[in-house]
C-alpha cells in the first residue's frame, strides 16, 4: 500500500471505514491508521466523521500515465521514449541523470508528485504539498555543444506560457528562468521555476536535464510559509487538470528539444520578449554580492538580456545574476 492507492480510494466523495480500507488494500487497520496519519502531515485535508469513516474532502487529483499518453498528439508521442509517474523522490532532476547514467535517458520524463530535495536555480530550494504541483524532468541528448543550446530556459518558458494562455492563463516571463502570474491576491508571484542542467563535452555530443516545478494548486496555509510571492494555476484556471497541464506542455516541449540544434533561439526570441516581466522597468541587477540600478531590455538572439546602466548598454549572461523589478 502507498499513500497514492488510499488517495485514490479516499477521493471517491464516498465515506470509508478502518476496516474497509484495510480490506480493500490487503493490509491491517493499524497499518491504514499509519497512513492516514501520514496524508495529515501532508496537508491533504482529510474528513473524518465517527460512525462512517474517512474521505478526502476536497479535489486532489492524481498523475495518471495512461491518462497524459493518452492526451499527446502524434508528434508528441514519436518523441517520447518513456514515462515514468513516481509518488515521492529526492529530486526528478537527479533521476532523469540516473537514467543517463544507465545509457538512456533521451526523450524520457519523470512526473513526481512530492520531491524531497527538489532544487532551483543557484541550488534553492524548491518545496511544494503532495499532489498540488506539477514536477517534470526531460531528459534530451544533443550532438552539438553547449554554445548550440543558448536560450534554452527561456524557451522553455514561452512553451509553458503557451500552454497556459490557452486556458485563459496571463502569464509573464521574468529572466532567466521563471514564469510570473497574478495570483488571488492581485500580487504577481512565483508560478514555476525552470532549472537546465547540462553534462558532456562542450563542444561535442551533451545531455540536458530540463526541470520544471510549476504550482497548481497551493492552499492558503502552505502560501503563508513561503518567503515570497507565490501563484499557482488554479488562481486564474481553477478547473484545469495536472493531467491535461501535463500532456499539452510535452506536446510543447518535445518538438521544441527535437528542433533546437537547428532552429536555436532565434525562434523564440520575439515571444519571449512579448511576454517580458519587466520590459522598459527599472531593475537591480544582484552580481556578486551587489545590488546595481539599471533599466532592462529585451534578449538578444542568445538570450542574454539587454540592459541599460550608466548610458551604457550591457548584455547579461544567465547562471551569472538575477534581476528583480524595483519598487
Amino acid at each position: 500500500m502507498t499513500i497514492g492507492d488510499l488517495i485514490r480510494l479516499l477521493s471517491d466523495g464516498e465515506f470509508h471505514s478502518g476496516e474497509q480500507l484495510g480490506e480493500r488494500l490487503g493490509v491491517s487497520r493499524t497499518a491504514v491508521w499509519k497512513q492516514l496519519k501520514k496524508l495529515e502531515a501532508l496537508d491533504i485535508p482529510l474528513e473524518a466523521v465517527k460512525g462512517q469513516g474517512y474521505r478526502i474532502s476536497g479535489p486532489l487529483e492524481l498523475l495518471d500515465g495512461g491518462v497524459i499518453v493518452a492526451g499527446l498528439s502524434r508528434q508528441g508521442r514519436q518523441h517520447l521514449a518513456r514515462l515514468f509517474i513516481e509518488e515521492t523522490l529526492p529530486s526528478s532532476n537527479q533521476f532523469i541523470r540516473q537514467r543517463f547514467d544507465q545509457g538512456v535517458g533521451h526523450g524520457e520524463v519523470c512526473l513526481v508528485e512530492q520531491q524531497s530535495e527538489g532544487r532551483g536555480r543557484r541550488g534553492r530550494t524548491w518545496s511544494t504539498p503532495w499532489g498540488r504541483a506539477l514536477m517534470l524532468s526531460l531528459g534530451w541528448r544533443f550532438d552539438s555543444g553547449v554554445v548550440a543550446l543558448e536560450g534554452l530556459s527561456l524557451a522553455v518558458g514561452v512553451a509553458l506560457a503557451r500552454v497556459l494562455e490557452r486556458h485563459g492563463v496571463a502569464p509573464k516571463l521574468k529572466w532567466p528562468n521563471d514564469v510570473l502570474l497574478k495570483s488571488g491576491a492581485g500580487e504577481w508571484g512565483k508560478l514555476a521555476g525552470i532549472l537546465v542542467e547540462i553534462s558532456g563535452d562542450a563542444a561535442g555530443p551533451c545531455e540536458v536535464v530540463i526541470g520544471m516545478g510549476i504550482n497548481v494548486s497551493l492552499p492558503p496555509a502552505f502560501r503563508e510559509t513561503i518567503e515570497q510571492p507565490v501563484a499557482a494555476v488554479h488562481d486564474q484556471a481553477p478547473g484545469l487538470s495536472r493531467n491535461r497541464l501535463a500532456f499539452e506542455l510535452l506536446d510543447e516541449l518535445l518538438p521544441l528539444l527535437a528542433a533546437y540544434e537547428s532552429e536555436g533561439f532565434a525562434a523564440w526570441r520575439d515571444e519571449w520578449n512579448a511576454l517580458h516581466a519587466f520590459a522598459g522597468c527599472d531593475i537591480d541587477v544582484l552580481r556578486g554580492g551587489k545590488s546595481l540600478a539599471a533599466t532592462a531590455e529585451g534578449v538578444d538572439e542568445s538570450g542574454n538580456l539587454c540592459i541599460l546602466r550608466g548610458g551604457q548598454r550591457e548584455r547579461l549572461a544567465g547562471g551569472e545574476i538575477s534581476v528583480r523589478g524595483r519598487s
